[in-house]
C-alpha cells in the first residue's frame, strides 16, 4: 500500500487517511478549554495493522503540540498510544495522566 493521503478537516474536527475512493480511517477529536480531546480512532477492519491509527495520532499530537494544546486521550487506542511514549506525557492534561499511567 502507498502512503495514504493525510487530510485534516478541522471544521469537523477530523484527521483522516484516504486508503481507497470513499476509504478512511479517521481519529476524531475536540478542542475546548485549552485541551484536545481525542475521542475515537477507526480503522476499516481490511487495512488494520498497518500503523494508520499511530499515525493519525501522532498527526493530532502534531497539531496540539503546534496550538499549544494539552491532549485527553479518551479513546483506548489514543490512551495505549500515549502509554507506550513516556517521552510524550509533557503534552498531557494533568487529567490524563492517571489514566495513562495505569492507575
Amino acid at each position: 500500500m502507498s502512503e495514504p493521503l493525510i487530510l485534516h478537516r478541522r471544521s469537523q474536527n477530523l484527521i483522516a487517511a484516504r486508503l481507497g475512493l470513499g476509504v478512511y480511517a479517521f481519529l476524531k477529536y475536540e478542542v475546548k478549554g485549552g485541551k484536545m480531546y481525542i475521542k475515537s480512532t477507526y480503522t476499516p477492519p481490511e487495512f488494520r495493522g498497518r500503523g494508520l491509527a499511530t499515525r493519525l495520532t501522532e498527526e493530532a499530537v502534531r497539531l496540539a503540540r503546534e496550538t499549544g494544546l494539552k491532549v485527553v486521550p479518551e479513546c483506548s487506542f489514543a490512551v495505549r498510544f500515549f502509554k507506550k511514549r513516556r517521552e510524550l506525557w509533557s503534552l498531557l492534561a494533568p487529567e490524563a495522566l492517571d489514566a495513562v499511567r495505569g492507575s
